[in-house]
């Protein structure tokens, strides 16, 4: 009877947090690989239909994509939709200060990117 309780609570969990992402009511879920003085490397996982919020890059950042993909971005200053595409190895770059506008995965799977932090 106590297995049958903790997997009804498990599997309760996992429902409620699947739905709680897909709301867009949860950040992303992200992992930190490495982390020292000059450098922080953290996986993020970015789930169909969960909007990743808007921010200002804190740091010099170097981002690699996993996986094919496709998302939208809006764009903080005009709301303009564009969608776009992006290949496994595809590497950006991107400057401190600059705005990180609000992206969606609108992919049918999650797809994951390595942010490289320079510090």
């Amino acid at each position: 009877m106590k297995k049958l309780l903790l997997l009804t609570a498990a599997a309760s969990s996992a429902l409620t947090l699947a739905a709680v992402w897909s709301a867009g009511w949860a950040p992303l879920p992200r992992r930190v690989l490495l982390e020292n003085a000059r450098v922080r490397v953290t996986e993020v996982t970015y789930l169909p239909g969960v909007p990743r919020d808007r921010y200002i890059r804190p740091t010099d950042q170097v981002i690699v994509f996993l996986e094919d993909c496709r998302y939208e971005r809006i764009d903080s200053k005009t709301g303009e939709k564009t969608v776009r595409e992006r290949k496994a190895g595809e590497v950006l770059w991107h400057d401190r200060g600059e705005d990180a506008p609000v992206l969606i995965n609108v992919g049918s799977k999650p797809y994951r990117t390595l942010t490289i932090e320079l510090k």
